[in-house]
């Protein structure tokens, strides 16, 4: 059963985005003031090394030659470039999931944070892309950023629940969620995919899960869901709650092994917020992984 929310509407033309009075649940109205709230520097300092703002982690082998020497003047710099490299590159294997796309295609982010991903949808696509968050200052944060790039005609953020958003049956090409589906129920919000998809449409999350092999959720995946007051499902809940709602997954990658780098830079860097260990210990334990899931809506 899909729970429903105002949905706030709006425009990215307009000056402020408006706030949802009253999310679905408490649980929603917690999560809506936690990101309301949340400013902290790794998801700032990074986005202002291109104006790309992302609320996720990063994928790929870490450049070196581009970090310099440890204690060198420029160093925490160039380390903080590097990690905004890594997430922008997460952000691109999502989108090399999407498949093609045309100009007159609609694509939707659940759970956009501040925007970067519909960003480099739109530059690489030329479609437009909604994105739906329930934290009014994300999203207006999101529509800020469009109008300085010029394209808010093409990219806009709405406040509203991802359980409930404001597309027509069927209205969309492609949608995604990154590193945002542990905040609801995953029959519901694939039974929502399900219905705003158009036969043929494609959905991809990238995604932590933990690994029904290890038993039950380790002490690492437990101190994760509570720094960022959320639940981590497991990977047999992914595959099982898709195939409840006619999303057939196309790819299966485990991204585990390309993301442990990113944290590891991470954790010796300025911008810790003490959760590193837990990521770091959870990937080498095989309790918890980071899988993409790319499906088709049959």
């Amino acid at each position: 059963m899909t729970e429903n929310t105002a949905n706030g509407a709006n425009t990215a033309s307009t000056a402020s985005t408006p706030f949802v009075p009253a999310p679905a649940s408490p649980y929603q109205g917690d999560i809506a003031r936690y990101w309301d709230e949340e400013a902290r520097p790794v998801n700032l300092r990074l986005g202002d090394v291109d104006g790309l703002y992302h609320h996720h982690y990063g994928v790929g082998d870490i450049d070196h030659s581009a970090l310099g020497k440890p204690g060198a003047g420029d160093y925490e710099r160039k380390l903080i470039a590097e990690l905004h490299r890594l997430e922008s590159a997460q952000t691109d294997v999502l989108l090399d999931h999407l498949g093609p796309r045309r100009v007159e295609d609609l694509l939707a982010d659940a759970g956009c944070g501040r925007g970067g991903s519909m960003v480099m949808a739109h530059q690489r696509f030329r479609c437009r892309v909604e994105g739906v968050t329930l934290s009014a200052k994300q999203a207006d944060f999101a529509n800020r950023r469009a109008r300085e790039l010029g394209i808010q005609e093409r990219v806009q953020a709405r406040v509203c629940n991802m359980l409930d958003m404001p597309f027509e049956t069927g209205q969309v090409s492609a949608s995604w969620n990154n590193e945002s589906s542990m905040y609801v129920d995953l029959h519901d919000l694939f039974a929502e995919h399900s219905r705003i998809l158009a036969p043929g449409g494609r959905y991809v999350t990238i995604t932590g899960c933990w690994n029904p092999r290890y038993g039950q959720p380790s002490k690492w995946v437990s101190q994760i869901n509570a720094h960022f007051e959320c639940n981590i499902h497991s990977r047999r809940e992914y595959l099982r709650a898709m195939a409840d709602n006619r999303l057939v997954p196309q790819t299966i990658i485990d991204l585990t092994g390309a993301t442990l780098p990113y944290w590891e830079l991470r954790a010796t860097s300025s911008l810790v917020t003490g959760i590193e260990d837990a990521f770091i210990n959870s990937y080498k334990d095989g309790s918890f992984q980071y899988l993409l899931i790319a499906a088709d809506r049959v």
